[in-house]
């Protein structure tokens, strides 16, 4: 996954063979799997420690493959092998040793790491004699307990001393990475961060991959730049969007060029992983993500009857958990008043067509291009603000009025970020979905007298 703090997975897919053979795949619940493999992997008479080291470690190395997608990556439909040339021996159908099957249920959402890092450890082992490798022995395991070690100590004995053991990770459905719908300018939230920080990380192998100075979660034109130079150099066509196959790619990439799934990984840091944007939205929330949410449904409402309109407060109330219900109904999605993922994708859809597709005759300010502005932009969307920068310095000299050349340099990041000062938005310099609002908001208040939006009484109506 790459995207977040690891968690375990309901179910597990499992490949009866090579990765490339033409054996079948059988899905199994996560636990049940971990207790195959260590009814196969290592004898139920061994020392407890010995016993809980092994399984700890079947469990890294599973969650390992799941976590770095692996083989789904590699566009194959399962998540690990049954083989131990490539992965841990899994027997289906066979029974389950008694005190395996009790350790499992008490073990299988505890899982090993580095310090300092994200990912399950991709904890190698053999069984120490017909076999050795760099990772745990598991008849050496045993040999260890014997003389007194207890499971942590035969794991550090092994893979190291900065190794740590999570406890009782989540667990729930896994789900694929990709977001479900393109990235591409305009685009913000986490997986926008995710990729920039995998495109920042391939750059230093890949140095005709410009760096994206800002690694904030907003899809800019440096991040569309990075990407499209991407595309071209793996041979993805030339496109500054982000769909499923650029999205594997540059996980698979990112992922061999940190070397995640062997024991001498570079790791994936906390920070890398953080949470740029809250994941979901709901009653009671109050941020600048509400009041983008709210300024796209405001926009929406005002296009769709079956969408029921609301004000842009920055505050998650029962109008706002209305209106996304009947958003949720319009357009099929279940009606919990949660904006979650799936929501916000068909939002944004929607929002993008009605920009596409009303005809500029029925807005007196212009709709939000979709598109985040910052320093370094350029189009019709920077002449517009500028516009309108400059009209409102008539009656705000301090906002700096600019001249319209559709490119977004210094001199309008300074306007930008005086006129967010002046009207209480967090002065980043920025122009997205709410400062775009408010600009166009002021500029209409004092050209035409009064306070009008793009999403007033439009006068077009999309059944």
């Amino acid at each position: 996954m790459l995207t977040g703090t690891p968690f375990i997975p309901e179910t597990i897919t499992v490949h009866l063979g090579f990765p490339d053979s033409g054996a079948p795949d059988v899905t199994v619940d996560f636990p049940s799997y971990v207790k195959n493999v260590a009814s196969s992997e290592i004898y139920p008479t061994w020392n407890v420690s010995a016993l809980r080291a092994n399984i700890y470690a079947i469990v890294s190395f599973a969650l390992n493959r799941i976590y770095t997608e692996w083989y789904r990556s590699r566009g194959y439909p399962f998540d690990i092998t049954a083989t131990t040339q490539y992965d841990q021996k899994f027997i289906n159908g066979r029974e389950y040793f008694e005190n395996i099957s009790y350790l499992v249920d008490e073990l299988f959402n505890d899982y090993v790491r580095r310090r300092g890092s994200v990912e399950p450890l991709f904890t190698a082992f053999c069984n120490g004699t017909t076999s050795t490798c760099a990772g745990l022995s598991q008849w050496g395991s045993q040999y260890l307990a014997e003389r007194g070690y207890n499971s942590l100590e035969i794991l550090k004995y092994y893979y190291g001393d900065d190794i740590e053991i999570v406890n009782n990770a989540p667990v729930r459905s896994a789900m694929p990475s990709y977001p479900g719908t393109e990235l591409r300018n305009g685009s913000f939230g986490n997986d926008v961060k995710y990729i920039q920080v995998w495109l920042n990380r391939i750059s230093r192998n890949f140095p005709a991959i410009p760096k994206i100075p800002a690694a904030d979660g907003i899809f800019d034109a440096a991040t569309e730049a990075a990407v499209r130079k991407f595309r071209q150099v793996f041979g993805l066509g030339d496109s500054g969007t982000v769909d499923a196959a650029a999205w594997y790619k540059i996980a698979f990439v990112y992922a061999s060029v940190k070397r995640l799934g062997e024991l001498d990984s570079e790791g994936v840091r906390f920070e890398e992983i953080s949470p740029q944007f809250t994941e979901e939205l709901s009653i009671g929330m109050q941020s600048i993500e509400v009041s983008m949410l709210q300024y796209y449904l405001a926009v929406i409402g005002a296009y769709y009857e079956a969408v029921i309109p609301v004000e842009i407060t920055g505050y998650f109330g029962e109008q706002t958990e209305r209106s996304v219900k009947s958003f949720q109904r319009v357009f099929g999605l279940p009606q919990t008043g949660v904006v979650d993922r799936a929501t916000r994708n068909d939002l944004y859809r929607a929002y993008q067509g009605i920009v596409e597709s009303v005809p500029p005759q029925y807005t007196y300010v212009a709709l939000y291009p979709g598109t985040v502005l910052r320093e370094g932009a350029s189009g019709d969307a920077v002449k517009i603000i500028q516009q309108y920068l400059t009209y409102i310095n008539r009656s705000y000299p301090d906002i700096p009025a600019v001249s319209d050349t559709g490119y977004f340099g210094p001199l309008t990041r300074q306007s930008v970020t005086a006129f967010q000062r002046r009207f209480g938005i967090d002065p980043s310099g920025i122009v997205g979905a709410v400062t775009w609002d408010s600009i166009a908001g002021v500029y209409s208040d004092l050209r035409y007298g009064f306070d009008k939006r793009p999403y007033q009484e439009p006068g077009y109506t999309i059944k």
